[in-house]
């Protein structure tokens, strides 16, 4: 829980946070929870974080700090792609403002590593982001951080829709978007209404991605995950969900990362046309990308 990860698209993770609380949909059968519960006995690192739940283990909604793992990354000589609180919400709310300032003031110092955050909580991290500047953390060099790509979790359009506009209003060199797990249909490209009525998508004018162009200097995304839903309770997802994100990516020239299909993919194409049956995979998770259809094979990072 606090080095070499399995999730495909970092190397590290570092949790000086542990527990959590669900939020929204996405939360449901969150693999943070199932794991942390293999570690809730007494005297482990997840006691009285976890509970039984009528689906399983589920978070109590307490928190831990754990500030002997704040200089971690620190000892880490080597650079490395690291996900902060994979066991938790950097910006929870029950997470101290100052704890957070530690956090961001060691990210400061291991400039060598690249830190990759994920919030379900984007409103808490637009304030705390857009007051904090060097004189605030005392520590010189550059703001936003550069080596700092912050990023919010969604799973629908709804989720989309309410947490990508606050990413956009935060300090960032890198922001990105976890569609993960996806449980329906995102368009990150707002249509356009004609006068008579009708609706167009153009990407590069009206939506979350960056245009890119020379002279623009609106925010936008720089990287997109998807994913579907692993677990033995877990929601089906459309291929044609994450084929559509691909193309919007691909529109708009943003890295896509496809990181799995999850255990019950629906509607991939099968000789030449579309089926509505679940699709059954050797890997569980939907995570072995030669089981995939040869255009959905996407893993990109952004450069």
């Amino acid at each position: 829980m606090g080095d070499r990860s399995k999730i495909e698209w970092t190397q590290a993770t570092w949790n000086p946070i542990r527990g959590c609380s669900m939020v929204s949909a996405g939360c449901e059968n969150c693999y943070a929870m199932k794991q942390a519960h293999r570690f809730a006995g007494p005297g482990k690192a997840f006691e009285g974080l976890t509970e039984i739940g009528p689906t399983g283990p589920r978070w109590t909604g307490s928190i831990r700090l754990v500030p002997e793992l704040l200089d971690q990354p620190l000892r880490w000589k080597k650079p490395r792609m690291i996900f902060v609180n994979s066991m938790s919400d950097l910006f929870h709310e029950d997470v101290p403002d100052n704890f957070i300032m530690d956090v961001w003031i060691k990210m400061q110092k291991a400039r060598h590593h690249t830190f990759q955050i994920l919030t379900k909580r984007p409103e808490r991290m637009q304030k705390l982001l857009s007051y904090w500047d060097r004189t605030v953390t005392r520590e010189p060099g550059p703001y936003p951080l550069p080596n700092v790509w912050l990023g919010v979790s969604v799973e629908g359009q709804k989720m989309a829709d309410e947490r990508i506009p606050v990413l956009l209003q935060t300090p960032a060199m890198v922001r990105w978007v976890s569609a993960e797990p996806l449980l329906g249909p995102i368009n990150f490209c707002i249509p356009l209404t004609e006068q008579d009525g009708t609706q167009r998508i153009n990407y590069r004018v009206n939506s979350f991605f960056s245009t890119r162009a020379p002279n623009d200097k609106r925010p936008g995304l720089h990287w997109v995950i998807v994913g579907g839903e692993s677990g033995p309770h877990a929601r089906p997802c459309q291929i044609g969900w994450i084929r559509d994100i691909i193309n919007q990516c691909k529109a708009t020239g943003v890295p896509c990362f496809v990181k799995q299909l999850g255990k019950s993919p629906e509607g991939t194409i099968v000789g030449g046309t579309i089926s509505d049956r679940p699709i059954r995979l050797y890997d569980h998770k939907g995570g072995d990308p030669s089981e995939w259809p040869s255009d959905i094979r996407v893993r990109e990072f952004p450069r």
